[in-house]
């Protein structure tokens, strides 16, 4: 069963498990989120945004087309906010700060940083605690390109934990899952109204970032 977070006429917001694809890999998935939603609600849910299949978290369908045109809308306009967290390689030295680096793909669906070639991609962190060889840091995306927060955090040499694709191998084993969680969202939606979800934490990234980085999300203001 999928956790409901909101749901209106409009648009239902769903807590995404790690390892299971936001939508169809091919044709006759079902076992995306989005095939499991359309069982679970009886309706066709339409993606308005999109998270990788091993990141968790809070993620929005629409529910009718003019709905999704609403909200599309809205994401190409920059008009929502969404926030994650992480555990990252290495002691982030700046409490907060941004990454402005431009990204294109490289092929294979791998993405990287192209200065000349790349598109303008922007994340804002801040870091909420260190402990030994590791730092928890709060993401705001600003742009929405594919794999950004992954990328953009490799880039300055704090790969998040457990991503397989991106950063030093020999850094990649003994990691429970990547470490990247959605953890809230925040939009005006097409019934006038603003959805603000936020705080919303996985119980396996929860139970993984104590036991395996040393840090105790519980009571921590996302």
């Amino acid at each position: 069963m999928i956790a409901i977070l909101y749901q209106d006429n409009d648009c239902v917001a769903v807590m995404k498990p790690a390892g299971v694809a936001a939508i169809p890999e091919t044709a006759k998935d079902s076992a995306s989120l989005n095939a499991l939603l359309e069982q679970q609600l009886g309706q066709r849910v339409f993606p308005v945004h999109r998270l990788d299949k091993d990141v968790s978290g809070v993620i929005l369908y629409a529910l009718t087309a003019a709905a999704h045109r609403f909200l599309n809308t809205a994401f190409e306009k920059r008009q929502v906010r969404k926030t994650y967290l992480a555990v990252v390689h290495g002691a982030v030295p700046a409490d907060r700060g941004f990454i402005c680096r431009p990204l294109r793909e490289f092929g294979s669906g791998r993405m990287g940083v192209d200065d000349a070639k790349g598109k303008p991609s922007e994340t804002r962190y801040e870091v909420l605690s260190r402990s030994t060889g590791f730092s928890l840091v709060r993401l705001h995306p600003l742009t929405g390109r594919r794999h950004q927060l992954r990328v953009h955090l490799y880039s300055v040499g704090h790969p998040i934990a457990g991503d397989e694709r991106y950063g030093d191998p020999a850094l990649r084993q003994g990691h429970p899952r990547l470490m990247l969680t959605a953890t809230g969202i925040s939009l005006h939606l097409p019934n006038g109204n603003r959805l603000s979800l936020r705080d919303h934490l996985p119980l396996d990234f929860s139970e993984a970032a104590r036991a395996t980085y040393g840090f105790d999300l519980s009571g921590l203001r996302l």
